[in-house]
């Protein structure tokens, strides 16, 4: 019985004609299945479901998820982290390196609730574990971290008195329910591909980031982003923000952050549930 599916052109190109006409046919779709985003129920032969296509180094998995929650999409993740996930491994607080910068420092991820304009938004907080070149650059030559996202569009932030705009083609990724990833618009930073794909929003997304195991958000934080649809990325240098244990002191760190010049901020959409 064929299936309500969306197949992305980028899935689509991914696993070939023939593939996803069985899939479209219902040759090798489930009926029902369990949202990758929301892990609630679905039912391609009665509701729009999306073809989600999840590639490690070495192994590609396909999952579905109701359309309403995500769109069709082909999601870079490490090999690491999509064995994990086919083994359900789940919690931890993992870093991972940041595309398009050396190995030597990791970004760390905070999440938490920042008010402003009287409306709590979700937000994230990145702040790298040492100091971050510029790609090519000669090492101890600087900290290029806050340069390097300017030119991706990332704003100076001088005070948290206003949302952030939107930094078009980058995404945050929430799957199951846990935050997976940030996405940033295919090909690599600082090519013309890179700078056409974020223009345009287009290309396939890469992950700029990504959980070394899911990431838990605390249910205040997830409502808040369903509500929103968007999520606040901020960024910072290195021993700008540290580890803070409560919300209020997180807020501090940022506002101080803000005040001294050493804050950039995007707001993104929000992928998934």
């Amino acid at each position: 019985m064929p299936r309500m599916l969306d197949v992305g052109d980028d899935v689509r190109a991914e696993i070939g004609d023939e593939e996803a006409d069985r899939l479209l046919a219902g040759e090798n779709a489930p009926g029902s299945y369990d949202c990758t985003s929301c892990r609630t129920p679905g039912d391609s032969e009665q509701e729009r479901t999306s073809t989600v296509l999840f590639i490690g180094d070495e192994t590609a998995v396909l999952a579905f998820a109701h359309a309403t929650c995500l769109p069709s999409q082909i999601v870079q993740v490490s090999e690491e982290q999509l064995q994990g996930a086919v083994r359900s491994i789940t919690g931890d607080d993992g870093t991972r390196p940041a595309g398009g910068v050396p190995d030597q420092a990791v970004l760390g991820v905070t999440s938490g609730l920042v008010l402003i304009e009287g409306e709590l938004h979700p937000a994230l907080v990145v702040e790298p574990t040492g100091a971050i070149a510029r790609p090519g650059a000669v090492a101890g030559g600087g900290d290029d971290f806050l340069p390097l996202l300017i030119e991706q569009g990332f704003m100076p932030v001088a005070s948290l008195d206003t949302v952030p705009d939107v930094l078009h083609g980058w995404s945050v990724l929430l799957a199951m329910g846990q935050l997976h990833a940030v996405l940033q618009p295919g090909g690599t930073v600082g090519s013309p591909l890179h700078e056409r794909s974020r223009a345009l929003g287009e290309g396939s997304p890469v992950a700029w980031w990504q959980a070394h195991h899911p990431l838990q958000v605390t249910d205040a934080w997830r409502a808040a982003a369903n509500k929103l649809q968007t999520v606040l990325l901020f960024a910072a240098p290195v021993g700008s923000i540290g580890r803070q244990p409560r919300e209020d002191l997180l807020r501090g760190a940022l506002d101080n952050a803000a005040a001294h010049g050493r804050l950039v901020a995007a707001a993104m959409p929000l992928a998934g549930t």
